[in-house]
């Protein structure tokens, strides 16, 4: 039995039969009730829905408050606290919700580029990388040395984005996750184990 985003998976052998697995399920229904609980708690909004002030957005695991003014160019600004926009049609939250978007993968892509880069020099591998809109993964590699990492990595906190590309990257040399590829992985990021526990926090976002 397996809890996820999803909700229950039960796998069982062929020829275990339906009133055996009823019957496991049976006693095993406060475990499930109590993990699908868990798993529901941990979901976030990823985009507000409603795009208007006051409104939480999630930037860099920080939860900001959404600030709109109307002007006649375009401009994003995060700090500590808010994310300001300032547009030319500012009522229109269609119209904002696609420039805070755009301005969002811009931002994921300096981040994790920069990061991709450094990683890859010091393993002297030469990947090709792209933002993704993957529905179920943060990041993949390939055998071609192709890495795609998840837009919504700007969104996690800074140490749990970083974890990913030091994951990703080291598929370039091992592309498995075997005990040559963990070691890797810790040579790259010390300390990765925590966060890639961590990690697993997150993936509600992913949904």
């Amino acid at each position: 039995m397996e809890v996820h985003l999803e909700g229950l998976t039960v796998r069982a052998p062929r020829w275990v039969t339906i009133r055996d697995i009823e019957l496991a399920l049976s006693e095993r229904a406060e475990w499930i009730v109590k993990t699908l609980a868990e798993w529901r708690a941990r979901r976030r909004d990823v985009m507000p829905r409603e795009w208007k002030s006051g409104a939480s957005i999630l930037y860099r695991g920080r939860d900001l408050a959404l600030e709109l003014f109307p002007a006649r160019r375009a401009t994003i600004v995060a700090d500590l606290f808010h994310l300001t926009v300032a547009h030319p049609t500012v009522h229109d939250e269609r119209e904002v919700a696609a420039s805070v978007g755009h301005w969002l993968k811009e931002e994921a892509w300096q981040l994790v580029a920069a990061r991709v880069a450094q990683y890859a020099a010091r393993l002297r591998v030469q990947p090709t990388v792209r933002l993704s809109n993957a529905k179920s993964e943060w990041g993949s590699c390939n055998a071609k040395g192709d890495i795609r990492l998840n837009w919504r990595l700007v969104q996690l906190p800074p140490a749990l984005a970083e974890y990913v590309v030091a994951h990703e990257v080291a598929h370039l040399v091992e592309l498995n996750h075997s005990t040559r590829f963990w070691s890797l992985v810790e040579s790259l990021l010390p300390g990765h184990d925590a966060l890639k526990r961590e990690l697993d926090d997150w993936t509600a976002l992913l949904v």
